[in-house]
């Protein structure tokens, strides 16, 4: 383990248990922060004009969250065991978790997410870009992550989200207006 993780999880983890506010905000972060983000990223979803801007916009955060947290990571984490801050330290964390640390599927998911949704709203994607990042830092709070399962989760996420934003390049050319008013001018020309 690098020294500057060690140093910056005792930095942030040695908060933890001084303020019953604190430890609840960072419980509720940690732990049911994402349950509101998926019912936001639903939210958004419906409010696409069309079905097929629904479906698209579902599909890509649908296929984005099982390529980052389903399959990259849980590859990684088959391979590269590493064990949780608080089995490593032994302390009671603040929620419970288990399995091996690296990297957190609680970030590749949401920052997996956070690529979705800033492509679509810069405004909702700066508010998932925040709420994600103190996800992130709640974690550490919590004593279920080390800084670099926060980070590796951030890099499988982005990534992801990246790559199936392209990987869907034609699709989503196929719900652009222009397009589809050139489709159907053409068909009107026939």
């Amino acid at each position: 383990m690098t020294t500057w993780n060690l140093t910056l999880f005792t930095f942030i983890h040695a908060w933890s248990g001084r303020s019953v506010f604190a430890d609840v905000a960072a419980i509720f972060f940690a732990e049911y922060l994402p349950y509101l983000l998926v019912v936001g990223f639903l939210i958004l979803v419906f409010r696409q004009s069309g079905a097929r801007k629904k479906f698209y916009l579902f599909a890509e955060g649908a296929v984005t969250v099982i390529l980052a947290r389903g399959i990259i990571t849980e590859s990684i984490k088959y391979f590269y065991n590493v064990q949780r801050p608080f089995a490593a330290l032994g302390f009671s964390p603040l929620i419970g978790e288990s399995g091996a640390s690296f990297p957190s599927g609680h970030m590749a998911w949401f920052f997996a997410l956070v690529v979705v949704v800033w492509y679509v709203s810069r405004t909702w994607g700066i508010w998932y870009l925040a709420l994600t990042a103190a996800m992130g830092i709640a974690r550490i709070y919590a004593g279920i992550h080390w800084p670099l399962d926060i980070l590796g989760g951030i890099v499988v996420g982005v990534v992801s989200g990246f790559f199936i934003h392209w990987l869907f390049r034609d699709a989503r050319a196929a719900l652009s207006p222009v397009k589809e008013a050139a489709a159907g001018g053409a068909l009107e020309a026939i």
